[in-house]
């Protein structure tokens, strides 16, 4: 679950959010404006649109089934609170993500390598 909220949320951050809103004026001061590429109402910014109103909320659901799930598997493999909660917090912020999913599947092989699968 980390994986897919992870990618999804880079696709939303990386390439829906920044479509959908350049309007073709220079971003921050610091980059020049693209009119010709992406206007207001053109292919490119409906692309961004439809990835973020689309991707946005099937991330949003698979982001709350992720918090259940770990949620679930750090009761039911007896985490700490504390391993509990970075595990958590980590599946929020981009990139992360992966690192939490590595971080927890290490610690169930650790702490339970007799129900590990061969």
């Amino acid at each position: 679950m980390a994986t897919i909220v992870g990618v999804l949320l880079i696709v939303l951050c990386l390439i829906g959010v920044p479509l959908a809103n350049f309007d073709g004026s220079s971003m921050w001061g610091i980059f020049p404006g693209t009119p010709e590429l992406v206007t207001p109402g053109s292919s490119v910014q409906q692309l961004g649109d439809g990835i973020t109103e689309y991707l946005g909320v099937a991330h949003g659901w698979l982001y709350m089934i992720f918090l259940v799930t770990a949620f679930m598997l750090g009761r039911r493999a007896g985490w700490d609170l504390p391993f509990l909660a970075v595990t958590l917090v980590l599946g929020t912020v981009p990139v992360l993500s992966f690192w939490a999913e590595r971080r927890a599947t290490q610690r169930v092989r650790a702490d339970h390598s007799d129900l590990a699968v061969t």
